[in-house]
Formats: structure tokens, C-alpha cells, sequence
């Protein structure tokens, strides 16, 4: 029981009945309650981001779907005891329900957190964070990036049993950085930029946790360098800083992790080749670090050492960094894209680059976007990929190995609750829990067992 409910509720029924409470008695009147009926509501995020579609269910009353800003709400509920469960295919939450007594005061603050999404992160490297919580490496491994002790690369998924109770992962070019469930974030693979944040330029094959970065509630993998943000709001950054991509006004890297102040407000990071990206809780989003093809989107093309606007975005839902462009999800549904274009990843027709967000038109009831090396892909609400830019390996998933710029949907398939763009390949994760992978294969990274590419998906060999 609510703590503040059960005041309440002793409060209301003390004055219907006066002094005849004795000390160290409650009893309960019928009909002591201060209105009939009550309302219970709350919001599911993941990594700081709302999630829609979320089927909220309330034990004896019914169910719910969270909207666009993950808010869910129920209302004209009896007095009662009652259980409240969030449910999407393909993800775990925290905490896995909560217990409401509804008698005196409307519940409010019911919120949940994503802790596992069956989540995929890939660059050369491909990682993926199963349904059961199992942590699966395998690709290129020439610097420990996988994890698993060796510097051998994978052309099947193996278990990276090194560490346990992952909650979410990120993979930079050649280095992976993991957060644990009790938000401490673990570091392996290469090291040349200081990316481990270790305070070494060692690359390491099994992942150590980085001393200090505790606490952390987002986080983002670029080229080489990493960025962070911890529950009391400070913003922290690693690696490489040769384009200003800490955004701390200095071109001065670092081996360990640098707080970056000025920065409030911070939800969500996504980090590219030399550049930073965040989303602000008033959601609009905020660029630094390299712009030589406007990627910042800002209007210009020029480096920037601190954060910078980025050009007329309102209301997004989430962002996403490719090598030299970026994507960001807007809350109605729709997607724009800016940066680099000369594969056609904007989407927009065209392959010139454009400083500020162009829309990728006819693309609506996006729920999900990931950018690449040179292509950007968008999950639908229907469960259907479409992607657009560079098909060089067959990254788009169409049977061929034609450029498009704009939207394609992949082939044959259906029922998509995730996607990832890696470096030329593709991945989704389907409804019950196949992970399937098309595009660049040289190291082994879609995990089919060969080094063959696809142009259509094929299912990732996972046991």
C-alpha cells in the first residue's frame, strides 16, 4: 500500500467517526471513502526515451496501450487492491509490476522502466542482448570487441557469460561499452583513442568496469569516443576529442571521463564519427563535434566545440547517429534526417547533403530509427523495416544491391519490434524473438555461420 494513501485514507475515516478510534485500532467504515472511484496512471521509458504500445494491464479491470509519449491512464476504478503489469513482446521492465491500494487518493507516478529489449547493437561487430537476458557476440574481433577473452573473430553468435545482468549495450567501431542493470557501464574491446575511458590506450578483450561512471541512466558509442549521462543529471564523455565532439569547448581527449558542464536536461545520447547528438527533455535536440557535412543541422557545415541547436526539430520521441548523418524520430510518427546524403540516406529523393532536417515524406507510424554507415532503416508500427541510402552489400534488404534514396520495405518480413543499422548491414529483431540480419558479411556479423552478404534477411543462428 501507497504510504500516502493509507493516511489519507486514516485521516478521512478518523473524522467520520470521531473519538471512537481507540489508540493503536483502525477499523474501516463502509462507505468512509471520499469519492467512489479513482484513476491510476503512469509512463514506461526506455533508456530515458517514452515507448508507446506498451499493454498496460490492471488486474481485474482491463488494459491499456501507452501513447506516443508512453503515458497510460485508467480511470473510474473502484476501491481496491490492485496489480498493475506492463507487457511488450521482446522487452523485460523494471520493476515487472506494482501494487496499488486504491481508497482515498487517485495513484499517480506508476512508472516502469525498460531493463532488456532483446536489443542488437552492431558495427563491424555484432552484439545482441536476448529476451532471457543472455548477452551473444560474435563478428569482427581484432580488438577484443566481443568480449569473450580472444582477439577471434565469430561468424556464429557465442555467449559472452563474462558479464551478467546487462541492461543495455552500445557499439562504437571497434569497442563496446554495456550498462549493467544496477547502472554501472563496462568497457572492452579497442582502445587507441582512450574510448575505454580505463585511462589507458590498451585495448582489452573482456570487459572492466570504468571507475566512477556509476549511476548511469543513458549513453551512446561513437567512432571512438563514448559519452554518458548519470542519474543526477551530469554529462560525461570519453575518447577522442580531435573534432570537439565532448562539446566542452576544448579539442583535448581524454582516457578517463570528463564531466561536460552546460548541459541540462539531457534524455537521450547518440554519438556518430566525431559528433555528438542529445535529446532534451523539452524535446528538442542538440548537436557538437564534427559538421563537415552538416550533421550538427544547424544550418551550417562549420565544426562546433559546444552544443548547438539543431534547426526547427520539435517534439522528438528519439535520435539517431549514423557515421556523418542523423535521424530523429518525431512524435507523431514522421522522420527527418540530415548530414551527409550521398548514398541517398536523408531519404528525401535526393543525394545532396542538407545542414538542417529534411522529411522523409510518404513514411508515417514510424516507432524506431537507427542510421548506419551509409543507410538509415525505420520500423513501422505494423511491424514492416523500411530502409533507404547505400545498398553496396544489400543492407537495404530488397534482392538487390541497388542504392535507393528513398524508403524501400524489406522482403518478407513481418512482425518487427527492433531495428539496428550497422556498418552496411541490417538487423530486426522479431515478435518472438528471432533476430534476423541482412547486408555486409566480410567478418561474419550477421551470425548466419558464413561471410557471405545478403540481400534479403536471413535468421541469425542463435541457440
Amino acid at each position: 500500500m501507497h504510504p500516502l494513501q493509507r493516511r489519507q485514507r486514516t485521516r478521512i475515516c478518523f473524522a467520520a467517526i470521531g473519538l471512537t478510534l481507540s489508540v493503536g485500532m483502525l477499523f474501516v467504515l463502509p462507505g468512509c471513502s471520499s469519492k467512489p472511484s479513482y484513476s491510476l496512471s503512469g509512463s514506461v521509458s526506455s533508456a530515458g526515451s517514452a515507448l508507446e504500445g506498451v499493454t498496460m494491464t490492471l488486474s481485474g479491470v482491463g488494459s491499456t496501450t501507452t501513447d506516443a509519449n508512453g503515458n497510460y491512464a485508467f480511470s473510474g476504478v473502484a476501491v481496491g487492491t490492485y496489480t498493475v503489469t506492463p507487457s511488450l513482446a521482446g522487452y523485460a521492465f523494471a520493476p515487472r509490476f506494482r501494487t496499488v491500494y486504491l481508497d482515498g487518493i487517485d495513484a499517480a507516478g506508476f512508472n516502469f522502466n525498460v531493463i532488456s529489449e532483446g536489443r542488437t547493437v552492431a558495427s563491424t561487430h555484432t552484439i545482441h542482448l536476448k529476451q532471457n537476458g543472455t548477452f551473444w557476440v560474435w563478428g569482427n574481433n581484432a580488438t577484443g570487441q566481443l568480449g569473450d577473452g580472444t582477439t577471434t573473430s565469430r561468424p556464429l553468435p557465442v555467449q559472452l557469460t563474462a558479464l551478467t545482468d546487462v541492461a543495455s549495450i552500445a557499439a562504437g567501431r571497434d569497442f563496446t561499452v554495456a550498462v549493467k542493470s544496477d547502472a554501472s557501464l563496462w568497457t572492452w574491446g579497442g582502445n587507441s583513442s582512450g574510448q575505454l575511458g580505463d585511462g589507458t590506450a590498451t585495448q582489452r578483450s573482456t570487459p572492466l568496469a570504468i571507475g566512477g561512471m556509476t549511476g548511469i541512466v543513458a549513453f551512446a558509442a561513437g567512432a571512438d569516443h563514448a559519452a554518458a549521462l548519470k542519474s543526477d543529471g551530469s554529462f560525461w564523455a570519453w575518447g577522442s576529442n580531435a573534432n570537439g565532439q565532448f562539446g566542452n569547448g576544448t579539442q583535448t581527449g581524454s582516457s578517463t571521463p570528463v564531466q561536460i558542464s552546460g548541459l541540462a536536461g539531457v534524455k537521450t545520447i547518440a554519438a556518430g564519427d566525431g559528433y555528438t547528438l542529445v535529446l532534451l527533455s523539452d524535446g528538442t535536440a542538440w548537436a557538437w563535434g564534427n559538421n563537415v557535412n552538416g550533421q550538427l543541422g544547424n544550418g551550417s557545415a562549420t565544426t562546433s566545440l559546444t552544443p548547438v541547436q539543431v534547426y526547427g526539430l520539435a517534439g522528438v520521441r528519439s535520435l539517431a547517429a549514423g557515421t556523418s548523418h542523423a535521424v530523429a524520430l518525431i512524435n507523431d510518427g514522421t522522420v527527418r534526417a540530415w548530414g551527409s546524403n550521398s548514398r541517398g540516406q536523408l531519404g528525401n529523393g535526393t543525394t545532396t547533403d542538407s545542414t538542417v532536417p529534411v522529411r522523409i515524406e510518404g513514411l508515417t507510424n514510424v516507432i524506431a530509427v537507427s542510421a548506419g554507415n551509409g543507410h538509415t532503416v525505420a520500423l513501422r508500427g505494423d511491424g514492416s523495416v523500411w530502409a533507404w541510402g547505400d545498398n553496396a552489400s544489400g543492407q537495404l534488404g530488397i534482392g538487390t544491391q541497388t542504392a535507393s534514396a528513398s524508403p524501400v520495405m524489406a522482403i518478407g518480413l513481418s512482425g518487427a519490434i527492433g531495428v539496428t543499422a550497422g556498418t552496411g548491414n541490417t538487423f530486426a529483431v522479431k515478435v518472438d524473438g528471432s533476430l534476423w540480419a541482412w547486408g555486409n558479411n566480410l567478418s561474419g556479423q550477421l551470425g548466419d555461420g558464413t561471410s557471405v552478404d545478403r540481400s534479403i534477411p536471413v535468421r541469425v543462428q542463435l541457440p
